[in-house]
């Protein structure tokens, strides 16, 4: 795919529509679990100005494009209160795991998008096609990590002994940072990582479309 400014636009629509599903879907699950504290703070809502993080949702996606790397990325965290929420920490771990599983499932109906219509490998539907299904799975895969603060650490806490979950409560103070070391300590590791996943899931998704 030719780098280009068509390509860049296409990058950014797919990531603020994307993330603002995420983070949409982290606030309504945490609302119909018992919590309003994203309701509370205005982020029960589809408006993407809400969610969006500079850094996370816009600069990091769009430079990871640039260099060719597997793009991934987040937005400002839904606040949710988990003393309020139902089924305690496993409530908590369902409002964390439904961002990354909303990303998972716009890459798969985007896939299957993709197959029914019968697309050529070329022009600009695909690749607003492709740049979804790749975008989506990179989100997913990245907020699945079970490092604070991503999604994933929530599933983690849900299971951690209590040592462990105290440990995590006092990464999560430095969200940024932590997620700032992660990309730049580990950033080749992390494309290595994210490209091997991403390609599993495309098997899995070719297998199920018969491809």
């Amino acid at each position: 795919m030719g780098f280009d400014i068509t390509y860049i636009v296409i990058i950014i629509g797919v990531i603020l529509l994307s993330m603002t599903l995420h983070e949409a879907m982290h606030a309504f699950v945490g609302y119909w679990l018992g919590d309003d504290t994203a309701k509370a703070q205005g982020r029960l809502t589809l408006n993407p100005i809400k969610h969006i993080d500079p850094f996370l949702t816009i600069i990091l996606p769009v430079m990871l494009a640039i260099a060719g790397a597997p793009i991934f990325g987040g937005a400002k965290p839904v606040p949710f209160n988990p003393n309020n929420v139902r089924w305690n920490e496993w409530g908590a771990a369902l409002v964390a795991a439904a961002g990354p599983l909303t990303n998972l499932l716009i890459a798969f109906l985007s896939f299957g998008l993709w197959v029914m219509i019968g697309m050529p490998v070329d022009g600009t539907w695909y690749q607003i096609i492709h740049t979804a299904v790749l975008v989506n799975l990179g989100f997913f895969i990245f907020n699945s990590i079970p490092i604070t603060p991503l999604d994933g650490s929530r599933v983690l806490y849900a299971l951690a002994p209590e040592f462990v979950r105290r440990g995590m409560e006092v990464m999560e103070r430095y969200g940024i940072i932590v997620i700032f070391a992660l990309v730049l300590l580990a950033g080749q590791s992390l494309s290595v990582f994210m490209v091997a996943v991403i390609n599993f899931f495309l098997t899995v998704f070719g297998g199920i479309f018969h491809l």
